[in-house]
C-alpha cells in the first residue's frame, strides 16, 4: 500500500501508542509530548510519509540535511535516537526496519485522521482579562455559576451597577477555561456606541474576519459545533441586539455557552438569570469585636481597600462598629465600598465616617424615588467627586470621552492644555486610580486605563455640565488621527504585520469616527481619521466596517478635498474591503482605478503597486485574463523602478498566474519560479493584499503548472508546501486558496480519498469564515469528485448549485472547468444534447475570455460526448485539435488524456499498432508520477495494445 503523506496541513498519523502531527512537528505518546531532536523528527516524518516503502539512505540524507554534505554515520546516529524514543524492538514493537544496502522502511500500521478544526486561543484572539488575585465573598457564587453554565449553557448575571458582575464573570470564565480547551472569549460591550456592532465585536473577539453585511450569520457558521464559552459583559445599553445574538447562538450552536452580565435580564428563550446580591454586611446586632466584623465580606473588602490606600493599622475593636455601619450604609455595593475605603488612608476610619455622614444627609434628600442601591451608588459617586481637587475633577470629566481602554498618552493629549500640563494630568490619573475612579490593566505588555461604566456615565454628565463635550471629542478624534497616521506598523503594507495588538484602541477609534462624521462633528477631522484608521480596520479583519467608514468619508469630501492623498488611501481601502464584502462589481473597479490615478499623480509607487495588484486580482476573478497580464507587467515596471522587492514578487506571480490561465505554461513556470525564489529570499516578509499571499499564490500556481507540464510528483510536493505555509500563517483566504488548488491537483492525480478530505476541509473552513466563493469552489469540486466516483446525478446537482453561486459572486476564473465537469456528468447520465450544449458553451467562454489553460481538456470531454452520439468523425477532429493545443501549451498532462482517448478510438477501428505507437510517444516523455491515475491507465492501455 502506498501511504505517502498527501496534503493535509494537520494530519494526525497514529501508530501504536504514538501520534505524529507533522505540520506542528509534534510527536506524542498517550497525549504526552515525546522529546525528540529536530533531525530525528525529520527522519520520522520522512519515513511515515512513505510508510511501507523503502526510503533510501540517499533520500533520507537529502531530506534531513538539505544542501549539506554529511556522512552516513549521522543518519545512523539519528536512527538510533529515533528507535530509542519509539521503544523500537521492546516488547515486540516494530516501527522501523533496516533494508540492508538500501535504506529504511516504516513497517508499523498507520491510521491517518484529519482533526476537526476547533476554535482556540491564538495570537489574533483577544485574551481573557486577568482574574483578581483575591476576590472577596464571591467564591460560592463563582462555583455555583460554573455549575449552572455547564448545566444550562446560557446564564445571565443580573444586578445593579457597581455590584461586581464583571469581576464575578471573569472569575467564572477562568474557572472554566480548561473545560473549554481554552476556547473562552470575553467581549466588553461597554465599548460600543452602536448596537449594530455587537455581532462584529463578538466576531472580532473570536478572530473572525467580518466580511458580510450580516456578521451574525458568519458568527454562527464560525462557531458551528465547537464547544466555546462567550462572555458578554455590560449588555444593558445594547440589550435588544445582545439578547437576539445570545438567543440565536444558544439555539443554533449546540455546544456554545453564554455568560452575560447586565443590569436587567435579557428576557429571551434559554436564559437562566442569576441575581447577584450585595456583599454580606455585619448586621446591627453583631458583636462589636474586629474579629466578628471581619467575618463578613463587605468588611473584608473595606479593610483591604483601606490598606491599599495607605492605611497601615489593623482593624481595632473600637473602629469595628464604625466599619460595620459604613458597609450597611453602602448596601454592600463593592464599588461604593471601594470608593469610600479609598479615603481611609488620608483621613482614617473615623474621619471617613464623618465625611460620609455629612454627605449622605445632603445627597439623599429628595431622591426617594430612585432604587435604593442605585441611589447609594449615585450618592457615593457624588461624594467621591466632591472630594476631588479641581484638577482631578477636570481630568476625570475629560477622560469620560474614552470608550473602554485608553493609554496615558491618549489621556494627556485629551485632558491637558495650557492650564494643565501633561505632568499634572499624569499626577491626576495616578490619584484617581488610588481613589478607585480609574482602573489600570496590562494588555499585550502595555498599560491601559479605563473608567468603569458607572463612573464614566457619571463623569459624562459632569462633562456636559462643564460644556466641554464638543471640544474634548474633537481632541480625541485629533489624537487618534495623529496616532494612527504616524504609527509605521499600522501604515505599513497591508498584511505585513499582525495588528491584533492594536485591538484595544478600536472602540475609541469608532467613537471618534462616529462623532467626527456626524452632523455636530468635524467632517475634515473625520475624513483624516477614516483615512488613517482604514489599515487598522483591515488589519483586524473588520472589512464590512472599513467599507462603511470609507464610504461615509468619501461621500463627505468637498471639491477641495478631492484629489488628495487621503482620497487615494480611502479609495484603495474601499476597493479592498468591498471586493470581499460585495464581490467583483463596477464600484470596486472604479475605486481601484480612481486610487490608481491619484497614486500616479503623487508618484506613490508603493500605493500604485498595491492597487495594481488589486486590479490584477479583479481581472483574474472575473475571468478577464487578457486584461490581467498587462497589469502584472505594469506592476513589474513600477516595482523595479522604485526598487520595491515585494512589488517584484507580486509582478512575477501576477504575470505567471495570467500566463498559466492563458495556457502559456512554459512562460508561467518561468515567472512563477522567479516569484517563489524571490519570496523565499525575502524570508520573513509576507504580505497579503487583495487576497494575494506572496508565499501561497506563487506556490499553488507553480504546482498547477508542474502538473500540466507532466511533473505530478513535484506538483503534489508543491501544494503540500503551500498548505503547510498557509496553515502556519493562519490567514483564512490563504488556507482556502491552498486547499482548493491542492484538491484540484489530487482530483487530477486520481487520489480521490485524499481529495475528498481536503474538499470537506475547504467547504467547512470557507463556510466558517464566510468566504462564499471558496465554499462554492469546494462544492463544485465535490461535484467533480462525485461524478468521478460514478455518482453522476448527485454530482450534477452539486455543480449546478455551485455554478449558480460563482456566477452570483462574479467569480469566473475557473468556471469553464466546472462547466466541463457538468457536461461530463450529463454525458454519464445520458443527457447528451444538454451535455453537448453545455460543453460548447464552456469552449466558447474559454476562447472568448482567454482562460484556455484547460481548453484541451474541454475538447477531450466534447469528443467523448460526440462518441456517445456516434459522431466519431467529429470526435476524432476534437481530439486532434485538443492534442495540438496541449502541445502548443506544453501541457503534457492534457496531451496524455486526449492521446489515450485517441488510442482507444484507433484500437476500436482496428489500428492497434498505430494506437500503441501514438500513446507510447507521449507516455515515454514522462519522468515521474507513474503512480497517478492517468499514467496507470496509460500503462495498462499500452500493455493491452501489445
Amino acid at each position: 500500500m502506498n501511504n505517502r503523506r498527501y496534503l493535509q496541513p494537520k494530519d494526525v498519523l497514529s501508530f501504536g501508542p504514538f501520534s505524529l502531527i507533522a505540520a506542528e512537528r509534534l510527536l506524542k505518546k498517550a497525549d504526552e509530548p515525546v522529546p525528540l531532536g529536530g533531525r530525528a523528527l525529520d527522519v520520522l516524518i520522512a519515513l511515515t510519509e512513505r510508510a511501507e516503502e523503502v526510503v533510501t539512505y540517499k533520500e533520507l540524507i537529502s531530506t534531513v540535511w538539505p544542501d549539506v554534505t554529511v556522512e552516513g554515520g549521522n543518519l545512523r546516529f539519528q536512527m538510533s535516537v529515533l528507535r530509542k524514543a519509539l521503544g523500537d524492538g521492546r516488547d515486540g514493537a516494530r516501527y522501523v526496519s533496516t533494508v540492508a544496502g538500501r535504506g529504511y522502511c516504516f513497517v508499523a500500521p498507520i491510521t491517518r485522521t484529519v482533526p476537526v478544526a476547533g476554535i482556540a486561543m491564538t495570537k489574533r484572539v483577544q485574551k481573557l482579562p486577568p482574574r483578581l488575585t483575591r476576590m472577596v465573598g464571591r467564591d460560592d457564587t463563582v462555583r455555583s455559576l460554573a455549575e449552572q453554565l455547564q448545566m444550562w449553557r446560557f446564564v445571565s448575571i443580573v444586578g445593579p451597577g457597581g455590584i461586581g458582575k464583571t469581576t464575578v464573570a471573569i472569575s467564572v470564565a477562568h474557572t472554566l477555561i480548561d473545560g473549554f480547551d481554552g476556547a473562552v472569549f470575553f467581549t466588553d460591550l461597554a465599548f460600543l456606541t452602536d448596537p449594530k456592532l455587537v455581532a462584529t465585536a463578538v466576531a472580532s473577539t473570536l478572530g473572525l474576519p467580518v466580511q458580510t453585511q450580516d456578521p451574525l450569520v458568519s458568527l454562527l457558521a464560525f462557531i458551528g459545533d465547537n464547544k466555546i464559552l462567550l462572555v458578554l459583559d455590560n449588555c444593558e445599553h445594547v440589550i435588544g441586539v445582545a439578547a437576539e445574538l445570545a438567543e440565536r447562538v444558544v439555539s443554533e450552536a449546540p455546544q456554545a455557552h453564554i455568560l452575560a452580565t447586565s443590569r436587567e435580564a435579557l428576557r429571551v428563550e434559554g436564559e437562566h438569570v442569576h441575581l447577584l446580591y450585595s456583599l454580606d454586611c455585619p448586621p446591627e446586632h453583631v458583636g462589636r469585636t474586629a474579629t466578628e466584623v471581619l467575618g463578613y465580606p463587605a468588611a473584608q473588602l473595606f479593610m483591604e481597600r483601606a490598606a491599599a490606600s495607605g492605611y497601615g493599622d489593623t482593624l481595632s475593636d473600637i473602629d469595628a462598629p464604625i466599619v460595620a455601619r459604613i458597609c450597611r450604609q453602602l448596601d454592600g455595593l463593592a464599588l461604593a465600598i471601594e470608593l469610600v475605603a479609598g479615603r481611609v488612608g488620608s483621613v482614617g476610619i473615623r474621619g471617613t465616617a464623618e465625611l460620609l455622614d455629612n454627605r449622605f444627609s445632603l445627597l439623599w434628600h429628595g431622591r426617594r424615588t430612585a432604587l435604593p442601591r442605585h441611589e447609594t451608588l449615585n450618592a457615593m459617586l457624588d461624594w467621591s467627586y466632591s472630594l476631588l481637587s479641581e484638577r482631578e475633577k477636570m481630568v476625570l470629566c475629560r477622560l469620560a470621552v474614552f470608550v473602554g481602554n485608553f493609554t496615558l498618552q491618549a489621556a494627556c493629549s485629551v485632558a491637558s492644555e495650557t492650564d494643565v500640563d501633561e505632568a499634572d494630568v499624569i499626577d491626576a490619573v495616578t490619584s484617581l486610580i488610588a481613589k478607585s475612579l480609574i482602573s489600570a490593566t496590562v494588555i499585550n505588555e502595555s498599560t491601559y486605563y479605563r473608567l468603569l461604566d458607572t463612573t464614566r456615565a457619571y463623569a459624562t454628565t459632569k462633562l456636559a455640565e462643564r460644556r466641554e463635550g464638543h471640544r474634548i471629542a474633537w481632541r480625541q478624534a485629533i489624537f487618534y488621527s495623529k496616532f494612527l497616521e504616524h504609527d509605521e506598523i499600522i501604515q505599513s503594507v497591508v498584511g505585513e504585520h499582525d495588528l491584533s495588538g492594536y485591538a484595544p484602541h478600536i472602540g475609541n477609534v469608532r467613537a471618534a469616527l462616529e462623532w467626527a462624521l456626524s452632523d455636530h462633528g468635524d467632517v475634515a477631522v473625520g475624513i483624516e481619521l477614516a483615512t488613517w484608521s482604514a489599515p487598522l480596520f483591515i488589519g483586524l479583519s473588520l472589512l464590512e466596517e472599513c467599507r462603511g467608514w470609507c464610504e461615509r468619508a468619501l461621500s463627505a469630501l468637498n471639491h477641495a478635498s478631492r484629489g488628495t492623498r487621503q482620497e487615494m488611501i480611502l479609495q484603495g481601502a474601499l476597493a479592498l474591503s468591498s471586493m470581499y464584502t460585495k464581490g467583483q462589481n463596477d464600484r470596486v473597479r472604479a475605486a481601484i482605478e480612481r486610487g490608481l490615478a491619484l497614486a500616479e499623480s503623487f508618484q506613490d509607487h508603493a500605493q500604485q503597486v498595491r492597487l495594481l495588484v488589486g486590479l490584477n486580482t479583479f481581472f483574474l476573478r472575473i475571468g478577464d485574463v487578457r486584461s490581467a497580464l498587462p497589469v502584472g507587467e505594469q506592476i513589474g515596471v513600477i516595482a523595479r523602478a522604485a526598487k520595491y522587492p515585494a512589488g517584484t514578487v507580486w509582478a512575477e506571480c501576477g504575470i505567471g498566474g495570467a500566463h498559466y490561465f492563458l495556457g502559456n505554461q512554459a512562460a508561467a513556470q518561468l515567472h512563477l519560479e522567479r516569484g517563489v525564489a524571490l519570496s523565499v529570499e525575502l524570508d520573513t516578509f509576507r504580505v497579503n493584499s487583495f487576497g494575494f499571499d506572496q508565499r501561497i499564490s506563487p506556490l499553488v500556481y507553480l504546482a498547477r503548472g508542474l502538473w500540466l507540464c507532466g511533473f505530478p510528483d513535484q506538483a503534489i510536493r508543491g501544494v503540500q508546501r503551500a498548505i503547510d505555509e498557509a496553515a502556519s500563517g493562519g490567514h483564512p483566504v490563504s488556507v482556502c486558496l491552498s486547499l482548493s488548488h491542492a484538491s484540484e491537483i489530487l482530483l487530477w492525480a486520481g487520489e480521490l480519498p485524499r481529495a475528498s478530505d481536503l474538499i470537506e476541509q475547504l467547504i467547512a473552513y470557507a463556510g466558517r469564515y464566510s468566504l462564499e466563493p471558496y465554499r462554492a469552489l469546494g462544492i463544485a469540486q465535490k461535484g467533480e469528485l462525485t461524478i468521478a466516483r460514478d455518482e453522476p446525478e448527485a454530482g450534477v446537482n452539486l455543480l449546478r448549485s455551485a455554478l449558480e453561486t460563482l456566477r452570483a459572486q462574479q467569480y469566473y476564473l475557473q468556471i469553464t472547468r466546472f462547466i466541463g465537469a457538468l457536461a461530463e456528468g450529463l454525458r454519464k447520465t445520458r443527457q447528451l444534447e444538454e451535455a453537448l450544449f453545455t460543453i460548447n458553451g464552456a469552449i466558447a467562454r474559454a476562447t472568448n475570455s482567454g482562460v484556455e489553460f484547460n481548453l484541451a481538456e474541454l475538447l477531450r470531454i466534447k469528443s467523448q460526448i460526440l462518441v456517445a452520439q456516434h459522431d466519431r468523425e467529429s470526435a476524432l477532429n476534437c481530439l486532434t485539435e485538443a492534442i495540438a493545443i496541449a502541445r502548443a501549451q506544453s501541457a503534457l498532462a492534457w496531451e496524455l488524456r486526449s492521446t489515450m482517448a485517441l488510442a482507444r478510438m484507433l484500437s476500436e477501428d482496428g489500428q492497434r499498432d498505430e494506437a500503441r505507437r501514438t500513446l507510447a510517444l507521449v507516455y515515454d516523455r514522462f519522468t515521474e508520477g507513474f503512480e497517478t491515475a492517468d499514467l496507470k491507465q496509460a500503462s495498462a492501455l499500452l500493455e493491452d495494445l501489445r
